[in-house]
């Protein structure tokens, strides 16, 4: 009768510890799943996907400041692409100029109000010219705002009779403004002028 007792109450701290040592593994593996899933949530909310051409592309958020260099030099280079950017049709120069135009302040429209005046963009639709800018270099100052730059590219200019090259060399200066639709990194281009835009070189077709 003892003997079955001691046995029944043996059995019973087996099942207990047991149970306990179960116990103790699922509240530890429940921890290590509710650690591991918070981490891959951080890391998924770092993660952007920015769609280009109909691909899903991979991207990681970031603190701006550690992107304002890059950022700062897109945004000139894309400003000189679209004012530079001309072709024989009237509609896409307009397209062009008036994306530039978001991307800078009342000095752009100036230069461009210029060239209008003087029937430069007229010139170019009535005389088949296409117009194209490359860059060679852009250099920003972003130690103290507004950031100054410097913008080295050239132009190729494309006449029925001729191929013109051209350097370019303009500066300015950027100020931050809130991003949108139109100015994606929000930038203003300020103070923009031309140094240097002569003829390098010319060669027939």
């Amino acid at each position: 009768m003892f003997r079955k007792a001691k046995n029944i109450d043996s059995a019973f701290k087996g099942i207990r510890s047991l149970a306990l040592i179960i116990i103790v593994g699922l509240t530890i593996l429940s921890a290590c799943i509710a650690y591991l899933s918070l981490d891959l949530v951080k890391t998924a909310q770092g993660k952007i996907y920015v769609l280009v051409n109909g691909k899903a592309l991979e991207a990681y958020a970031a603190d701006r400041k550690e992107n304002i260099p890059v950022e700062a030099r897109d945004h000139i280079k894309t400003f000189h692409q679209y004012f530079f950017t001309l072709s024989p049709d009237e509609k896409f120069n307009q397209s062009n100029i008036r994306k530039a135009l978001y991307l800078a302040d009342e000095s752009a429209k100036q230069a461009y109000d210029n060239l209008r005046e003087s029937n430069y963009y007229s010139n170019v639709v009535s005389g088949n010219v296409s117009q194209t800018v490359t860059v060679d270099s852009i250099l920003v100052n972003t130690n103290a705002a507004p950031y100054t730059f410097r913008f080295y590219g050239r132009q190729e200019i494309t006449r029925p009779t001729s191929i013109t090259i051209r350097n370019l060399i303009t500066e300015g200066q950027l100020r931050v403004v809130n991003q949108s639709d139109n100015n994606a990194h929000g930038f203003l281009i300020e103070k923009w002028t031309t140094i240097a835009n002569d003829d390098l070189s010319t060669k027939t077709r």
